[in-house]
């Protein structure tokens, strides 16, 4: 199958469900691969700009003008980039390769639905500059330079940590490390346009967990969604409330509900990073990749170190299905992202295929209910979905293995609870020793127990604050 002049590999693993599935990393190192053969490849790198001076090179293959399959070359560019963007992030993109690639991308962050999409989140809601692709020669790319920085661990004190996801928020309170108390709470925060609705939330949830301490020293918390110093920069759980709503009321939101606490310490990051600190709290490793399978799909990594980066690890955006007829995510309108594959969106769309017949319009979380307890009865049906995204899930590793140094994956999410998780990680498994034997061996699976899995990020998020 070929799609704008890119050829897409089969995968040797198919998932049960999805028979036209591309893997991106499949599609991508046999491009490269290609590229070599042509015995006169092109190479085209980048350096991927942000606000506060931290800059990330890259660099990537193609086919030499006038190759039969030249045409592909920029789908190849565009879809890599666009992975740069969302696990990094950057407002300026410097482009040294081809200079009518380098129009081409500009056309598509100037003129595309998906690109300016991309262009917008970068540069207007993230970074707060204009994004732009600057073509230049390879001497003049600027250096890498980029920093890292600790990253919670601080237990000591009364703390209370709170984790939203988009279909449930928790809190635990935490008192010197133990645990005194935790909760799950269903809301709907998605389609809710008044940022009240999100506040009264929060509170409600801050509040019942301090009943249950004897003071409160910090507040920490993780989130679906970009933070920079506490404010809101772009996040799912506020995506319909209007704009100069959310300029006046979501951008400081966790300001607001600082000052209700009386100015504690509070700490509020996106909640893939706090799965990877959970990860290597609970390892007592670093280097950890965390995924974490909720309402949509949260990365964070932890770095060799044990430190965090800059880097955005936004995988819902990331593109890990290269078929045309990938599902849409309908927030960027873009195919193939992660949001779609490894998330409650994806059991919700894949039932239909699977031969469940639910009452529609069910809300995703009722959905994933009714997958669950099949799968608890044995269900074939059920069993299959889960297995397909075990099969996304281990291409999706693999993927993320060309742009990240990671020695464990640590798995959460309400999607990963019961026993459907065991099939997802099988499945897993089985990708990457079928198709990449090398990384099968060097790379191992975590995922926490039935409580921690649901309640591990919001205590980790507690031991984000430092307590003076």
């Amino acid at each position: 199958m070929r799609h704008r002049g890119l050829e897409l590999v089969a995968p040797r693993i198919t998932p049960a469900l999805d028979p036209g599935f591309r893997p991106a990393v499949l599609s991508c190192h046999a491009f490269c691969e290609r590229a070599r053969a042509s015995g006169h490849p092109v190479t085209a790198a980048v350096a991927l700009e942000q606000a506060d001076g931290s800059v990330f090179r890259f660099s990537t293959e193609l086919l030499p003008a006038g190759h039969p399959e030249a045409e592909g070359n920029f789908l190849h560019v565009e879809r890599w980039l666009k992975f740069l963007l969302w696990s990094r992030g950057g407002f300026r993109i410097h482009f040294a390769g081809p200079a009518a690639l380098a129009a081409q991308l500009q056309q598509h962050y100037r003129e595309s639905p998906t690109g300016k999409f991309d262009a917008d989140i970068m540069g207007r809601r993230i970074y707060e500059r204009p994004f732009e692709v600057v073509p230049c020669a390879r001497e003049a790319l600027p250096p890498a330079r980029a920093s890292t920085q600790p990253l919670g661990r601080h237990l000591n004190g009364c703390r209370i940590g709170f984790d939203l996801g988009g279909s449930d928020r928790k809190v635990a309170a935490v008192m010197d490390g133990n645990v005194t108390f935790s909760e799950e709470v269903a809301w709907d925060p998605i389609p809710k346009s008044d940022p009240q609705y999100h506040f009264d939330g929060i509170m409600r949830s801050l509040k019942q967990a301090a009943q249950h301490l004897p003071r409160v020293d910090a507040i920490g918390g993780s989130a679906a969604g970009v933070y920079v110093n506490n404010r809101v920069k772009v996040a799912s759980l506020f995506r319909s409330v209007p704009p100069p709503a959310f300029e006046a009321r979501v951008k400081d939101l966790f300001l607001e509900i600082r000052r209700a606490w009386n100015r504690i310490p509070l700490e509020v990051v996106n909640d893939g990073e706090v799965t990877a600190l959970a990860g290597s709290m609970a390892l007592g490793q670093n280097a950890v990749l965390g995924i974490a399978l909720g309402t949509s799909t949260a990365g964070g990594y932890v770095t060799p170190d044990g430190n965090i980066t800059s880097w955005l690890n936004e995988l819902a955006f990331v593109p890990v299905d290269y078929s045309p007829a990938a599902p849409v995510d309908e927030w960027s309108a873009d195919y193939g992202c992660g949001a779609k594959y490894l998330s409650q969106q994806c059991v919700g769309r894949l039932v239909g295929p699977a031969g469940i017949d639910l009452e529609p319009g069910l809300p995703l979380p009722e959905v994933l209910k009714s997958v669950q307890a099949l799968m608890a009865r044995g269900d074939l049906r059920a069993r299959r979905i889960y297995e397909t995204i075990g099969a996304y899930l281990g291409y999706t590793i693999a993927q993320c293995a060309d742009f990240y140094a990671f020695h464990h994956v640590l798995i959460l999410g309400r999607v990963t609870s019961g026993p459907g998780g065991d099939i997802i990680l099988a499945s897993a498994r089985e990708v990457l020793k079928a198709e990449f034997p090398e990384l099968s061996g060097r790379v191992a699976f975590h995922v926490p127990d039935e409580k921690e899995r649901r309640h591990g990020q919001a205590i980790a998020a507690a031991s984000l604050p430092v307590i003076d």
